[in-house]
């Protein structure tokens, strides 16, 4: 008789299997709980340290990684596109804001860093490794957070008129990013991401509508506030430099 193989376990993602039920959802490790609890305990030391921007900021990290959304994002792509808008557009500005010093190495490296990671994310081959490996997915987590960090660091501490008017040249440069990466996922005629196959539909959505509307979360929710940050700024901006 030929020799039966052991059966292999399935691969797990971070954050574990779909939820059954959103409510027993929460992810309760010492790694997140620690990485929320980081901004609040740096700003309980430290008197320059925004106390607002720092609470917002754990805020932020507890409902991306903590919350129930962390176990989303394994069965919904849709979760997934909402839990790196949370990191990038609330977490990392709040984050910016509260530690008052500018990166010396933001000026173009968080913008590259950015758009490097925002696109890795969103690549089959490179999200199915993140998928594969808790410590692939923790790095471009990281590497995700880290580079929208610098990024907002340079926009939100930029000292010149010049370079507050360049700033906004990177958050449109941003957007535009965004909208392009929204489109492909809403406009694509097949499903880039087959680790959600079969898991969507206890959800109510067939994998290829939960991706497109992973790219309306990205184009609506994402990309109005960048316009309306931009618009703002360019604003700032404008007026400081006729006024030198």
């Amino acid at each position: 008789m030929p020799e039966r193989r052991p059966q292999l376990d399935p691969i797990l993602p971070y954050c574990g299997p779909p939820p059954e039920s959103l409510l027993t959802a929460w992810n309760l490790a010492p790694l997140p709980l620690a990485l929320c609890a980081a901004p609040l305990a740096l700003a309980a030391f430290r008197r320059d340290i925004p106390r607002g921007p720092a609470l917002l900021a754990s805020a932020a990290l507890f409902l991306a990684f903590v919350s129930p959304l962390c176990a989303l994002t394994v069965a919904l792509f849709a979760a997934r596109g909402l839990h790196h808008l949370v990191l990038v557009l609330v977490a990392a500005p709040a984050l910016a804001l509260a530690w008052p010093h500018r990166l010396p190495f933001a000026r173009t490296g968080g913008f590259v860093g950015l758009s490097v990671f925002l696109w890795l994310w969103h690549l089959p081959a490179a999200y199915t490794l993140a998928w594969n490996s808790h410590a692939i997915y923790w790095l471009m987590q990281a590497g995700l957070l880290g580079s929208a960090f610098a990024f907002w660091s340079q926009v939100f501490h930029a000292e010149r008129p010049a370079e507050r008017l360049a700033s906004v040249g990177m958050v449109l440069a941003l957007a535009g990013q965004m909208g392009l990466i929204a489109a492909i996922l809403t406009f694509s005629p097949r499903l880039l991401y087959l680790q959600h196959l079969g898991v969507t539909e206890a959800y109510g959505l067939a994998a290829l509508a939960d991706q497109q509307l992973a790219g309306l979360v990205m184009w609506v929710p994402g990309m109005l506030p960048l316009a309306l940050l931009g618009a703002l700024l360019l604003r700032r901006g404008w007026r400081e430099a006729s006024l030198t």
